[in-house]
């Protein structure tokens, strides 16, 4: 006698919503084109990615929607002929329809069940650009580290020595050359000063966190600009009410958004009708690694502060938050590592994109589970307010 197994075998129709829900959380655009060129599939990013709906997808070729002459299509049909997946790396689909600076990573794949179809997936490089940027600046921060510890052993006491001998020396010599010994002193004090901003790199101790509200940390920088460097400068906020807290040191929020805003500042010096706009929105988050960790947390928090002045050089922008990197005629170079250091001891990235008359520092960082900014620390509480 034969026995029925108590569990039923998924249907077709639960098959092809199991493929949907799968392929609709895919981070990255995914379509299918077929024979005949339709993108007769697309998921969620897909839609996003090409800025219209997958029935609007559907009804067009997907050579409507890449630029002239795209290395794309050559692809498809290789894929076709060979019925093997190919990869290409930083293909450039820039265009009006889809925007500028559209860098991707292609897979294309046949489909063996559908003759003449493919699988295209778009990997963008803004992403990978993201990863590679945030270690590249963790690097950079660990090896400012080692240099401060040694620096502050290795300098600092022979400078109290060389100080305190300009002093004694400043005593006994005539009024003319006072102003030798005075040099003397001023440049020592320099030298210590820069020391200690780079004593601040090696220390390693857990960042204290807490749910904070970025709105009041963005309002108490903007109270601090535009009473001092920026009094003359508009300062514009776009704020998104209803983003979470952010899992944050506050004092060192402060740090970082003053040290851009007034980066900013000193951009607009000689540009008429200056700007700087503070935003912040929620973004769909990558996923990083936290400092420490074996944690992975996505980062949907963007904070950005935003300026109308000349831009940075593109030279220089790979390397913007390198140590001892700097435009300033006496700048250290160290405001900008600082920051990426601070960010990244969040589990943040921060990168900079730059043209003329716009330039935007983006800010990536964690939200802080189940709270929202009416929970968040206020700037006057010491704990969550109710």
């Amino acid at each position: 006698m034969s026995s029925k197994s108590d569990s039923t075998p998924p249907t077709a129709g639960t098959g092809n919503a199991m493929a949907m829900a799968v392929l609709n959380a895919i981070q990255n655009p995914v379509v299918m084109v077929d024979e005949a060129g339709l993108m007769v599939f697309a998921n969620w990013e897909a839609e996003a990615f090409f800025g219209a709906s997958a029935s609007h997808l559907a009804r067009y070729k997907i050579s409507s929607f890449i630029p002239f002459g795209s290395p794309l299509l050559a692809l498809i049909d290789q894929v076709r002929e060979r019925r093997a997946p190919v990869n290409e790396y930083r293909v450039d689909l820039s265009s009006p329809r889809l925007g500028q600076d559209k860098l991707v990573d292609i897979y294309v794949a046949p489909v063996p069940s559908e003759p003449g179809s493919v699988v295209v997936v778009f990997q963008e490089r803004s992403m990978a650009d993201k990863i590679d940027r945030q270690l590249t600046h963790r690097a950079a921060a660990r090896s400012v580290t080692g240099l401060a510890s040694m620096l502050a052993h290795e300098i600092k006491n022979p400078l109290s020595g060389i100080r305190g001998a300009a002093q004694l020396l400043e005593q006994s010599v005539e009024d003319d050359d006072r102003a030798l010994t005075r040099l003397i002193c001023d440049e020592t004090d320099r030298i210590v000063s820069l020391v200690d901003r780079m004593e601040v790199f090696s220390d390693e101790r857990p960042v204290d966190r807490l749910p904070i509200n970025i709105h009041s940390v963005l309002d108490h920088v903007k109270a601090i600009a535009k009473a001092g460097f920026a009094r003359n400068i508009k300062i514009t906020e776009l704020y998104d009410p209803s983003l979470p807290a952010v899992f944050a040191n506050r004092d060192q929020l402060i740090q970082v958004f003053l040290n851009l805003v007034k980066n900013a500042a000193e951009a607009l010096s000689d540009t008429p009708e200056a700007e700087i706009v503070l935003t912040t929105a929620y973004r769909p988050g990558i996923r990083l690694s936290v400092a420490g960790t074996r944690e992975k947390i996505s980062l949907p928090l963007e904070f950005c502060v935003i300026d109308n002045g000349p831009g940075v050089p593109a030279d220089l922008l790979p390397h913007l938050f390198d140590p001892f990197i700097t435009t300033k005629t006496n700048g250290s170079g160290l405001g900008l590592a600082l920051v990426a250091k601070i960010i990244g001891d969040h589990g943040g990235i921060i990168e900079c994109d730059s043209q003329n008359h716009k330039t935007i520092f983006r800010v990536l960082m964690p939200a802080s589970k189940d709270i929202t900014l009416d929970d968040a620390i206020s700037p006057n509480a010491t704990g969550p307010s109710r």
